[in-house]
């Protein structure tokens, strides 16, 4: 399944509207077991996504219900792989929106560049605590406290991006990913994802993990994986 953000003319920036019909459609996709892969990406060649549109917003709005953190919490959540596919440059809150994914695929050429402290505005707490957590300390103060510029190669050594490639092999190469992601086993997929990204934050629930572990030893899957390496194939999963 793809979302595609879709104002190139604003660079793809989410104004508050935008973000709450997003975080809405995120909410009902959490329970959907129909879908293995999710990939987030934007339209045009120029920019992926500009974050927040905050034009009209002033120091009244509430933002300790900050939409984006929304948003990004639950894209974040998702039980399935997610991708974000990165089809131009990414800034402010746009970087929010692919650190919340499992995997970011960007190209050549591309940049990355987060204004908050330039702007005299805080950024949200979790998109603070997923830069730390994706990109180390010290990437991160780079980017949000010097406000410094990042190029595709940067982008990539901290590990902001797990892949870069050109622009002409871009699409191919995020349809193999894709389609390599959604031949994988779900309940491995969702039981693992928990995992990691619990253990990251230092919530892990041990008894819940559990849970996952038990789920997929005594799934369909199991056995089909089991049967696909004795016959030589590849499995075709159901996620039961």
């Amino acid at each position: 399944m793809t979302l595609r953000l879709n104002q190139p003319e604003k660079h793809n920036a989410l104004d508050i509207a935008a973000m709450h019909r997003l975080a809405d459609t995120l909410g009902e996709l959490e329970g959907d077991t129909g879908v293995r892969v999710l990939v987030l990406t934007g339209t045009g060649a120029k920019t992926f996504c500009a974050g927040a549109d905050l034009t009209g917003v002033d120091g009244s709005y509430p933002w300790w219900e900050n939409p984006l953190d929304t948003v990004c919490t639950r894209l974040e959540g998702l039980p399935f792989a997610t991708v974000c596919a990165l089809n131009g440059s990414v800034y402010g809150g746009g970087t929010d929106l692919a650190l919340a994914c499992d995997f970011r695929i960007g190209q050549t050429g591309q940049r990355m560049f987060i204004p908050p402290a330039r702007f005299g505005i805080h950024y949200q707490i979790n998109g603070l605590r997923r830069a730390q957590e994706r990109m180390g300390l010290g990437a991160a103060k780079r980017l949000y406290l010097a406000g410094e510029t990042f190029d595709a190669d940067e982008m990539k050594h901290c590990a902001f991006l797990d892949h870069v490639v050109a622009p002409e092999a871009y699409a191919q190469f995020v349809a193999d990913y894709v389609a390599e992601l959604a031949g994988m086993a779900p309940l491995s997929v969702r039981g693992m994802k928990y995992v990691l990204n619990a253990s990251a934050r230092g919530n892990l629930d041990y008894a819940r993990a559990m849970v996952g572990v038990r789920e997929c030893f005594t799934s369909e899957d199991f056995v089909e994986g089991g049967a696909a390496i004795a016959e030589k194939r590849k499995p075709v999963f159901k996620g039961r």
